[in-house]
């Protein structure tokens, strides 16, 4: 059965930096593009960055590129964020997905919060 569970999240100043996780099971992190997703308050679900497999290739959105960076660790069967240069506007919510055999799963998500 697929799972997975993020974790990482927190209180953290503007400029400060997190590292979120996606731990998973039931499938093979290496074998899927895994995504993250974040969502704020009253805003839509948003892709932010994702690792292809095949290849390893990493993709971000215009709003967190050069910023955040999209890993996974294929002995630990998770996949980082590492958020750094955090902003105000970065607070939200942080999914990450795979879809696999068709179907899409999601996390339970981990609350980010940027504050002085």
């Amino acid at each position: 059965q697929v799972h997975l569970v993020e974790s990482g999240g927190g209180l953290v100043q503007p400029g400060g930096s997190l590292r979120l996780s996606c731990a998973a099971s039931g499938f093979t992190v290496s074998s899927y593009t895994m995504r993250w997703y974040r969502q704020a308050p009253g805003k839509e679900r948003e892709l932010i960055a994702s690792i292809t497999s095949p290849g390893s290739s990493t993709n971000y959105a215009d709003s967190v590129k050069g910023r955040f960076t999209i890993s996974r660790d294929n002995a630990k069967n998770t996949v980082y964020l590492q958020m750094n240069s955090l902003k105000p506007e970065d607070a939200a919510v942080y999914y990450c997905r795979v879809m696999t055999n068709g179907a899409i799963y999601w996390g339970q998500g981990t609350q980010v919060t940027v504050s002085s």
